[in-house]
């Protein structure tokens, strides 16, 4: 899932299509990118190495990387555990990598277990709180519903976005799934998706491959999925302190993060893991998610500002100033109508800030001021349809069993932030970060798909009673006794972990340690 709405508001195949067959090889290209590249022979250092090209940084450095296991891992045609491992391990060598600039540094190895990583794919369903198992954050009218022309998918876990979509289809405030349903079903796939865009609403309409990529905006999102440009120069900015006396790769790195949901808090989440200082500023104005936030507040201080307000404003612009990094999943556009883009960042930060965008459909297109989340991109871009279609069963969608394009989002998003950092440190200069969920999703697609249904040939993860042991934590909390996913990456001679576990919103001053 993504984008809440504005800041301060209450809240491969599939069996009968093919895609291209064109062949790219990382780092580089054959001068027209094909609609949908084949990358299905990659392993999952393939993608480490086609990702570290393709963010300028030497493809050796995989060899500090030792992927362990084997397995499909998770229920699914599509790859996940490779992009999962793949992911994760890549946060965790940039990680180390960026550690290796301190006096004395170097690149430790990176280790990342496949079953570990594809748990943690689900960890905001299998963590618990004294006891009690974590709820689930879908809204009770949300989820496929049937269009007079085929399907539509509806997102409700905000109450504004419940309330606004029975508003738009003529509901009482207190109709039920199926009466929602019933109006739904006088409308065309196409047309409810429009006019819901237009009331800034989240429904999308289910789609094939085919019918997708002729979309505009599927021809606008870029092959590569984590796009780092800079936006301004400025001096050389490195790490500070011998790397010897260091305990985690990432310390001494201040992180502000503005955003909800799972996406781009996972990516704040990961930088925490590794050692950022991750202070997450929420809107009193919105409401609490526990189904989500307990999990991705793990590792980050919690400050509450209404960026409406003056005082709270010249509050977030004195923390901007001296902030390496500035991360928002929040409506595109909304914060940068707030004064503060990227440039507007930039221009109040003289060390040089790292901005980090998740969008769900990109910068370029006509949907790139769209909201969107995990499932309704999966809904609107052919991936249910081809989920179903190799599962066999008849349906009409199917999901993938876990929410796949937020996860590698916020690793893509996290590993962007890093390299970024990087860059800043040996180039100087200050760094816009894009990551969306259509863009991920277009590269797990070019990874392939398994072959009719034995991509389901493995059991699913449902709660934290079937996850072993050795793959999860312990620990008290502001909300209870937590048991959690604990990271699935480690560093050599490094610790990994986070350094506070969640309490309730706003339970910290809005101030650097």
């Amino acid at each position: 899932m993504l984008h809440t709405d504005d800041f301060t508001r209450n809240q491969v195949s599939n069996g009968q299509e093919s895609p291209s067959t064109v062949k790219m090889i990382p780092g580089t290209s054959n001068g027209s990118t094909p609609p949908n590249p084949d990358r299905s022979s990659f392993e999952a250092k393939d993608s480490i190495v086609h990702l570290l090209e393709g963010m300028s940084l030497p493809s050796h450095l995989v060899e500090s990387v030792d992927l362990s296991g084997e397995g499909l891992g998770l229920p699914s045609s599509f790859k996940i555990a490779h992009l999962a491992q793949s992911s994760i391990a890549l946060t965790a060598l940039l990680a180390s990598t960026y550690h290796s600039l301190r006096p004395n540094g170097k690149v430790s190895r990176v280790t990342v277990p496949l079953q570990h990583a594809v748990v943690e794919f689900k960890s905001e369903r299998l963590y618990s709180l004294d006891g009690k198992p974590a709820p689930n954050p879908r809204g009770p009218i949300g989820g496929l519903h049937k269009s007079s022309d085929g399907h539509v998918r509806l997102h409700d876990s905000f109450p504004n976005h419940r309330e606004g979509t029975k508003h738009l289809l003529g509901c009482s405030d207190n109709a039920d799934r199926a009466a929602v349903g019933q109006k739904i079903a006088d409308w065309t796939s196409i047309d409810l998706e429009s006019a819901a865009f237009e009331s800034k609403l989240v429904i999308s309409a289910l789609r094939s491959y085919k019918q997708w990529d002729v979309l505009p905006q599927a021809k606008a999102i870029a092959d590569f999925p984590i796009s780092i440009t800079k936006i301004v120069d400025g001096p050389a900015f490195s790490p500070t302190g011998n790397a010897g006396d260091i305990d985690k790769c990432l310390r001494g790195i201040k992180v502000l993060e503005m955003s909800r949901v799972i996406a781009a808090p996972l990516a704040g989440k990961t930088l925490a893991v590794h050692g950022a200082d991750v202070l997450w500023i929420t809107s009193p104005e919105l409401p609490d998610l526990p189904a989500l936030d307990r999990d991705f507040a793990r590792g980050k201080r919690t400050a509450q500002l209404n960026i409406d307000k003056p005082e709270d404003k010249a509050r977030l612009q004195s923390l901007v100033a001296n902030a390496d990094v500035f991360i928002q999943g929040f409506r595109p556009g909304s914060l940068a109508a707030r004064g503060l883009s990227p440039d507007a960042l930039a221009a109040q930060n003289p060390q040089g800030i790292i901005c980090a965008n998740m969008s769900a459909y990109g910068p370029d297109g006509p949907w790139s001021d769209k909201r969107g989340f995990d499932s309704l991109v999966q809904t609107c871009s052919g991936m249910n349809v081809s989920e179903a279609e190799h599962y066999g069963a008849g349906e009409a969608a199917r999901p993938t069993p876990c929410q796949a394009l937020d996860h590698t989002g916020g690793y893509f998003l996290a590993a962007g932030i890093i390299a970024a950092l990087y860059k800043r440190a040996t180039e100087g200069g200050s760094y816009k970060v894009d990551v969306s969920l259509a863009g991920v999703m277009k590269y797990l697609r070019s990874l392939g798909q398994f072959p009719g249904k034995s991509g389901f040939e493995c059991k699913d993860i449902n709660s934290s009673t079937e996850v072993a042991d050795e793959y999860m934590e312990t620990r008290k909390s502001g909300f209870g006794v937590m048991r959690s996913v604990k990271h699935s990456a480690t560093i050599d001679g490094m610790q990994v972990g986070w350094d506070h576990m969640p309490k309730p919103l706003g339970s910290d001053e809005p101030r650097w340690l």
